[in-house]
């Protein structure tokens, strides 16, 4: 829906701007929301608040990780010298732990996305409105005859 407000309105402004060209120069801004919002301050608070938040499921699933690195080459090292029921009792082990590595790994990864989503969502909406704002200042001011963005 503000998609298409912002769509609408930047339509009206270039209708407006088209009226008003004469023999003068023809200029056109464009705004680039996706730098925008990865270079904004509020943009840096975020990633870095989801960083702190997320740090120490990270670090567990890294070291859920390598002890499972370990017990895979253990397995390998001692494998010619155990009987076929401690083979298998291992293998089973091994197996177990991947898998819940594996969902470990799974639930992280939503978990973050979600996250990173909400606070996508908090930065934007501030945002857009702002961008729609000075756009339509600039347009006003004819500083620019229409400005485009990539929304």
């Amino acid at each position: 829906m503000k998609t298409k407000l912002t769509r609408s309105l930047l339509l009206v402004c270039l209708g407006l701007a088209g009226l008003s060209i004469h023999a003068e120069e023809f200029r056109i801004g464009f705004i680039n929301t996706d730098r925008i919002f990865k270079e904004s301050s509020t943009a840096k608070v975020a990633q870095t608040k989801l960083e702190q938040e997320f740090s120490k499921r990270e670090k567990e699933l890294m070291e859920l990780g390598n002890g499972l690195k370990s017990n895979s080459e253990k397995l390998e090292r001692d494998s010619p010298t155990l009987s076929d029921s401690q083979r298998t009792t291992r293998q089973r082990q091994l197996s177990d732990q991947d898998r819940e590595f594996q969902r470990k790994r799974r639930e992280f990864q939503e978990d973050l996305n979600a996250r990173k989503n909400e606070e996508l969502q908090q930065c934007t909406s501030c945002t857009h409105m702002q961008i729609l704002n000075i756009a339509i200042k600039v347009v006003v001011a004819g500083m620019f005859l229409s400005i485009l963005s990539n929304v």
